[in-house]
C-alpha cells in the first residue's frame, strides 16, 4: 500500500488540498460527501468541477461518471500545487461499489498529487482485501450510530 490514502471521514483542509466528491446531475449537495463539500466551498447548482476547495463529479451514470473522472484526471495533472483527496465517489447515494468505481480511476495511480480511498486502492492493486475492508469499515460506522 501507499501513503496516498485519503482519510475516511475528512473534517478540515489544508490550503492546499482539494475534497473531491460525488455530485447528483443537479448539483444539489445535500447528502454524504456532497454536503461536507459545502463546508469548503461546493456551490449549490454546479453539479461538476472546481468550487471552492472542491471538485465535483456527478456520480449516478458510470458512462458519464468516466467522462468526468477522465476530465478530473486532466485537472490534476495540471495543477500539481494541489492534492486531491478523493472520496468514496459513486458509493454513497449512488449506490455503486467500489468494485465498479475504482477502475475507473486506474490512471490515478500515476498521478502524485491524488490521493484515492483505501478500498479504491485495495480494487486496483488486485482487490483481495477491498471486501473486508468495507465491511470492516462499515461495521465501524454502525457501532458509532448505535452508541448515539
Amino acid at each position: 500500500m501507499n501513503n496516498r490514502i485519503t482519510p475516511y471521514n475528512i473534517t478540515e483542509l489544508k490550503t492546499n488540498e482539494i475534497f473531491v466528491f460525488g455530485s447528483n446531475s443537479n448539483g444539489v449537495h445535500n447528502g454524504n460527501a456532497a454536503a461536507t463539500a459545502m463546508k469548503f466551498g461546493a456551490i449549490m447548482g454546479q453539479a461538476a468541477g472546481i468550487q471552492g476547495q472542491t471538485y465535483a463529479m456527478p456520480s449516478k451514470d458510470i458512462e458519464n461518471l468516466k467522462k468526468h473522472i477522465d476530465d478530473f484526471l486532466l485537472y490534476a495533472e495540471q495543477h500539481s500545487e494541489y492534492t486531491f483527496l478523493v472520496t468514496e465517489i459513486g458509493c454513497g447515494i449512488s449506490k455503486h461499489s467500489p468494485f465498479e468505481i475504482a477502475p475507473l480511476f486506474k490512471e490515478a495511480v500515476h498521478i502524485k498529487n491524488i490521493n484515492l480511498p483505501l478500498s479504491f486502492w485495495d480494487v486496483l492493486n488486485g482487490g483481495i482485501q477491498a471486501e473486508s475492508v468495507i465491511w470492516t469499515v462499515s461495521a465501524k460506522e454502525k457501532n458509532k450510530i448505535l452508541t448515539l
